[in-house]
């Protein structure tokens, strides 16, 4: 089944459910500020989008230009952070199957639904 990593205050957030709702396909929403993802389920993501992950990392964020910024982190140090603060995760994620994308722009959520 499809996936969305969904922050409803984000507009692309909002646009990507729109086509996903769009698509008549089944898909479930995955609210991850309200259920923080494990270090993990993030780590599993990262692999399926074949990124490092400071490339899910939201790096505007005043968390991130707080606390982590000017450091040196293990690609397992980020993780934790992401798990730790969801708030710097990218937005939307679409998960489908062995495939997923950061819905930046919306159209790259089209490719794998």
């Amino acid at each position: 089944m499809i996936k969305i990593l969904h922050n409803n205050r984000c507009s692309k957030s909002r646009c990507g459910l729109e086509l996903l709702e769009q698509s008549g396909k089944p898909f479930e929403i995955i609210h991850y500020l309200e259920e923080p993802l494990s270090s993990k389920e993030l780590k599993d993501i990262v692999k399926l989008l074949g990124i490092k992950p400071i490339g899910l990392v939201r790096k505007n964020e005043a968390v991130w230009k707080l606390e982590f910024k000017d450091k040196t982190l293990t690609d397992d140090q980020i993780i934790e952070a992401m798990a730790k603060n969801p708030k710097l995760i990218e937005r939307p994620i679409v998960i489908n199957g062995k495939k997923a994308v950061i819905g930046r722009p919306t159209e790259l959520i089209s490719g794998i639904i």
